[in-house]
């Protein structure tokens, strides 16, 4: 088949930058090697919107020069090429059932017990302190017996993660209480944005990883382990894998927490359901 070529324009793009099948496909195989993130045809003006602002931002006129750039200097690009590819759609307390759930975990918790919680696509913070929140609530305290891992491949999610500052229409869904209790409003300079509370940030650690990787250096044992709307980005075998090290880092007891959309039929060996997109390790079914 020959490989068509065409300026493209999405997402307001005042300059087009010729885009080739042989440009796509090799994007969607760097970012697959680099995340495991599989990316279908349709998503191709996404691809081109995306790294079209690299381009620019390194100063080149083709494709090609700039993925050639991304794969001989990836000390000076390559995060940047992840990050750009990464999609962080997120909001506190999404799928709201999963922090019930959690509330109920910890509520059984043994006293004088110190949890650990892992949520491994942090994205840009909204779940990691809904978790916070959840904690602190379910102790009844600011100080709850808890350790919560935020984790994510994307840097520039991260750094607004660790901020913990958002627009004030971000927490618009959240009950007055919950408003009062864990966000600082801004004033003057900072009118219309919200920061969480320390004691909340004291909770949480953030930490940059990719779940591709073979070793992720944990050792702890996780009571709960959010792991939502990100395995819809993998392929089959790459979430067994995923799930091969995930798994034997919850504890006794210890809860997976998945995407709306995300299911396991293919790893029933490894995690077995028990509620709504909730799993537990298949070893303790047994």
């Amino acid at each position: 088949m020959a490989d068509s070529s065409r300026p493209a324009s999405a997402e307001g793009d005042a300059i087009g930058f010729a885009f080739s099948d042989r440009d796509f496909r090799r994007a969607c195989k760097m970012i697959y090697a680099r995340a495991g993130i599989h990316l279908a045809e349709h998503k191709r003006d996404m691809v081109y919107s995306r790294l079209s602002r690299r381009l620019r931002a390194r100063g080149f006129s083709r494709f090609s020069d700039y993925l050639d750039f991304v794969e001989q200097h990836p000390e000076q690009e390559e995060q940047a090429f992840i990050n750009a590819l990464t999609t962080n759609l997120t909001s506190f307390f999404r799928e709201a059932h999963h922090f019930d759930a959690l509330r109920e975990q910890l509520r059984a918790v043994p006293r004088g017990t110190v949890v650990d919680i892992w949520c491994c696509a942090a994205s840009t913070g909204e779940e990691p302190w809904s978790i916070a929140i959840t904690a602190c609530e379910a102790f009844s305290s600011e100080t709850p017996p808890v350790r919560i891992l935020a984790t994510d491949i994307d840097t520039n999610a991260l750094a607004v993660a660790t901020r913990g500052e958002y627009g004030i229409e971000r927490i618009t869904d959240l009950s007055n209480e919950r408003k009062r209790r864990f966000f600082l409003r801004g004033t003057g300079p900072n009118e219309g944005l919200v920061k969480v509370k320390p004691f909340l940030q004291r909770l949480v650690e953030f930490r940059q990883l990719n779940l591709l990787a073979s070793d992720y250096g944990l050792h702890q044992q996780f009571l709960a382990v959010f792991c939502r709307n990100v395995m819809i980005y993998f392929d089959k075998p790459t979430q067994y894998q995923i799930l091969q090290r995930i798994v034997p880092l919850l504890a006794p007891g210890g809860r997976f927490y998945a995407g709306h959309s995300e299911s396991f039929s293919h790893a029933l060996d490894l995690v077995q359901p028990c509620g709504r997109t909730i799993y537990r390790a298949t070893r303790e079914a047994q």
